[in-house]
């Protein structure tokens, strides 16, 4: 019975199925809410749908010159980790996994599916997607550093024993008994910067200089078409649900209605709000940033709101 239980929650919800489908609606209302910003009608918001299913429709062509097995294992390796995470990110109330290093857990999750684009691309022998492996990595160093303090300052505020918890469980005790954490004037810089660090975990306008078609052919994904092109555009849908998720159990949390339908819909909104603040509305209003202002933004700007906030929790406020 433990067995079949665990099968629902790997594979339905909160798994793979259920992070599928919010995923690729939250792509879907991003791509409409963009274009409404910018006076045009859109695509729909099932477009993404559609997108999804054509290319599993089409054929898959793997170059000559690539490592065929790294080259197909790279996308799979993405998706699998993006659903692990699904597993310990709780809905309110509700955890499918969970343990005392959660944060930990997810911390290290988020960088695979980054590192699979970078082996994915280094394994096509594209010189294309040498340049996007390059800007890739240059992101993924820019972007960790304020992530790891905002998840070392939520940690320090729910921890009552006067240490560092890296707990769900207690992080949503914590806001059940107390409120949630944007309800505490110090967390406040440490939740714009996590809002900041969204946009260019999940590769999104301005902040996607890995993939910046108008430049490189897509970077590191320039020499993948068909399924494997279908499991790479997945994952990104997923990781806007899972960055997402992320910020509301990290800020928005608590024990919830107690109603799981109820609490998964005020998820639901919640993440729609987080992807419109974080990723729609500097899309619509920002040209891409290079790769250099990228690096300089995140290592001041946002590492200063981070530390801001580390600073004033460990001070006792």
């Amino acid at each position: 019975m433990q067995i079949l239980l665990d099968l629902f929650y790997v594979l339905i919800f909160p798994g793979f199925l259920f992070c599928a489908v919010v995923g690729l609606l939250l792509a879907g209302i991003d791509r409409k809410i963009v274009a409404r910003m910018q006076k045009r009608m859109g695509p729909p918001i099932v477009q993404p749908f559609y997108d999804f299913f054509k290319l599993l429709g089409k054929e898959t062509i793997i170059p000559h010159a690539a490592s065929r097995g790294v080259f197909i294992a790279a996308p799979l390796l993405g998706l699998v980790s993006l659903v692990v995470m699904a597993l310990f990110i709780p809905v309110f109330g509700f955890t499918a996994f969970s343990g005392v290093a959660d944060l930990i857990v997810i911390l290290y999750l988020l960088t695979i599916p980054a590192a699979a684009i970078i082996v994915g691309g280094a394994a096509s022998g594209s010189p294309y997607a040498g340049v996007g492996i390059s800007r890739e990595m240059v992101a993924i160093v820019a972007y960790e550093l304020p992530l790891i303090i905002v998840l070392l300052t939520v940690g320090k505020k729910a921890a009552l024993d006067g240490g560092i918890t890296f707990s769900f469980t207690e992080i949503q005790a914590y806001q059940a008994e107390f409120g949630s954490m944007l309800s505490h004037w110090s967390m406040i810089p440490a939740a714009v910067a996590m809002l900041l660090v969204i946009p260019s975990e999940v590769g999104s306008h301005p902040f996607d200089v890995a993939e910046a078609e108008t430049e490189i052919c897509e970077g590191p994904l320039v020499e993948y078409s068909g399924s494997l092109l279908g499991i790479y555009k997945l994952n990104h849908a997923i990781k806007m649900f899972i960055l997402t998720a992320l910020f509301a159990a990290l800020f928005l949390g608590g024990a919830g209605s107690g109603i799981l339908i109820v609490d998964v819909l005020l998820l639901l909104l919640i993440c729609t709000v987080v992807t419109i603040l974080s990723m729609s509305l500097p899309h619509a209003i920002s040209a891409r940033l290079k790769v250099e202002k990228m690096f300089k933004f995140y290592w001041t700007l946002v590492t200063v709101l981070a530390v801001i906030s580390l600073v004033l929790v460990w001070m006792g406020f």
